[in-house]
């Protein structure tokens, strides 16, 4: 098991070689309580090494050595790949999706906790489970590091702490250039420490990788993953990039499938909203593309909630590299710099949130006002926050914004905010006279 403490907000682990996660404390504290536990993500995030620091035992499906006799052996008796020292890693089982109803049907005989740790970088297909496991189940989803599990974030202002009155004060020391620095290098755990060069290529092997997402396409049989990527055609690979470079440009915003049809049809190469759809869904299914719902809460008055979901990207490294916007592309082009920063303060706040037994969305509505994004906890407390690269008149503008939210939303019987934010780049941490916290995205954490 690993062993991690917070000591003056820096996490300190007896494990060498391991980065610890904020998802860490919450795996922990679900393997005590829940049979099996389910983490999801994007590949590289890390979800088998985290996973390997709680198990006693594992069995890794997608093992080129073993990997027909792994998936026959699911097939005719799945109990045998359960076998094992408990916690038992099941480490890309969605490749045998009956392995979900073998893990039942063992959680419900055996009754313990503990007993599974089940990791997937793809969504599993749904037709190959019988039983969704309510009760022996839950899901941690993993995400690309937030700036404070890469060390980037001296996390004085902890989202926790704001909940409970708490008020913001701390100093980050990153500037424009580190912070644009720090969105293009990502939150991958491989290139924590590494030089901004094996950064890039990380980023470059990643996204790569995304143009040989096979497409599920109606009357045509889904290709078996082996990992060959000559099993994706160039012209397919060609529409992918397309979609993504598409998808880049309107990170954070709420652009309709109508406009992202334009934009990749721009070279007269015919794509039709079906075939885009099922593009964006097979993004999504591999956890690269993760777009903001809206928030809608349970107004008493006939308020219209726009409910478009905002497009983001998983982590903005990517929207970057498909911009082919380096960090000082991002200090030459503020507008777009300004936009893959909100992609990047949503991804750690989905990933502090989560560690609060919460979920991020966004909020606009029929007259026009919004909060880039909203935490709401469960029990229904709630916190709207303001994305702004800086500057005096934009942080005004946020507060006065998140004020107006405050006061329309909670004139119509909801609990009333918890706190507002304003989330910028660079400076001090404060609370103003108005209440309002100002927070650079380097001072955050859970």
């Amino acid at each position: 098991m690993i062993i991690s403490e917070h000591i003056d907000g820096i996490i300190v682990t007896e494990m060498d070689g391991y980065v610890p996660r904020i998802v860490d404390a919450q795996l922990r504290d679900e393997l005590e309580a829940i049979c099996a536990v389910e983490i999801r993500g994007a590949k590289w995030v890390g979800k088998t090494t985290t996973a390997e620091q709680f198990c006693k035992s594992a069995i890794y499906m997608n093992d080129p050595d073993s990997y027909a006799q792994n998936l026959e052996l699911a097939k005719i008796k799945p109990s045998k790949i359960l076998e094992g020292k408990r916690p038992r890693l099941i480490d890309e089982w969605q490749m045998a999706p009956n392995l979900w109803d073998a893990v039942k049907f063992h959680a419900d005989h055996d009754n313990d906790d503990g007993m599974f740790i089940l990791t997937g970088s793809v969504k599993p297909n749904s037709e190959g489970i019988r039983d969704v496991g309510a009760g022996r189940f839950t899901t941690l989803v993993m995400r690309t590091m937030s700036l404070f599990e890469s060390g980037l974030s001296t996390g004085e202002v902890s989202m926790g702490a704001l909940f409970s009155g708490i008020k913001a004060d701390g100093y980050s020391d990153l500037d424009l250039e580190g912070v644009a620095s720090a969105l293009v290098r990502g939150g991958w755990p491989k290139s924590i420490g590494r030089s901004e060069g094996a950064a890039h290529k990380l980023v470059r092997a990643y996204c790569e990788a995304l143009l040989r997402t096979n497409v599920s396409m109606p009357g045509v049989p889904d290709i078996k993953e082996k990992g060959a990527a000559g099993e994706v055609s160039e012209r397919d690979m060609h529409r992918m990039a397309r979609v993504l470079r598409s998808l880049s440009r309107n990170t954070a915003t709420q652009v309709p499938m109508t406009t992202i049809l334009e934009d990749v049809n721009s070279d007269q190469r015919s794509m039709d909203r079906n075939i885009l759809s099922r593009y964006i869904k097979a993004l999504q299914e591999i956890y690269a593309v993760e777009d903001l719902p809206a928030w809608t809460p349970n107004l008493r008055s006939k308020t219209a909630i726009r409910t478009s979901d905002t497009r983001h990207m998983s982590d903005p490294a990517i929207a970057a590299y498909f911009l082919d916007a380096g960090p000082e592309d991002l200090i030459g082009d503020l507008k777009t710099f300004g936009l893959l920063f909100e992609s990047m303060v949503i991804r750690d706040l989905r990933v502090y949130a989560q560690a609060n037994d919460g979920k991020v969305y966004h909020y606009r509505d029929k007259d026009g006002l919004e909060a880039d994004a909203i935490v709401h906890l469960f029990g229904g407390r709630w916190a709207a926050f303001e994305v702004k690269l800086g500057g005096q008149d934009a942080i005004d503008y946020g507060a006065k914004t998140l004020m107006a939210l405050r006061d329309k939303v909670g004139g119509e019987g909801m609990k009333p905010p918890s706190f507002l934010a304003v989330i910028t780049a660079t400076g001090y941490a404060y609370t103003r006279p108005d209440g309002v916290h100002v927070i650079p995205i380097g001072c955050l954490r859970e």
